[in-house]
């Protein structure tokens, strides 16, 4: 198995940069793709963006690409999501997540508002 534990959530302005970090514990030499997801309120969770063992294939969803950057540092077992030009509807709560064992984190609120 595998924990998780998510920081780096806070209140940001619209155009406001936060970056992520999931740390993971447990079984890491085993984890393959990990991945972001959130959750606004009232809505379901979305998936954010993927990436591979070795960070050299990565996915995002539409509405967050080319702004959002999802890397890891395996050697720190952490998992990261860099949040740049944040709008209001990014408000949500931010889960990591490794799909081989359906680990979740306990999510990391994110607001952005003025």
């Amino acid at each position: 198995q595998v924990h998780l534990v998510e920081s780096g959530g806070g209140l940001v302005q619209p155009g406001g940069s936060l970056r992520l970090s999931c740390a993971a514990s447990g079984a890491t030499s085993r984890i393959f793709v990990m991945t972001w997801y959130r959750q606004a309120p009232g809505k379901e969770r979305e998936l954010v963006a993927t990436i591979n063992s070795l960070g050299g294939a990565t996915n995002y969803a539409i509405s967050v690409k080319g702004r959002f950057t999802i890397s890891r540092d395996n050697a720190k077992n952490t998992l990261y999501l860099q949040m740049n030009s944040l709008k209001p509807e990014d408000t949500a709560v931010y889960y990591c997540n490794v799909p081989q064992f359906n680990s979740w984190g306990q999510g990391t609120q994110v607001t952005v508002s003025s």
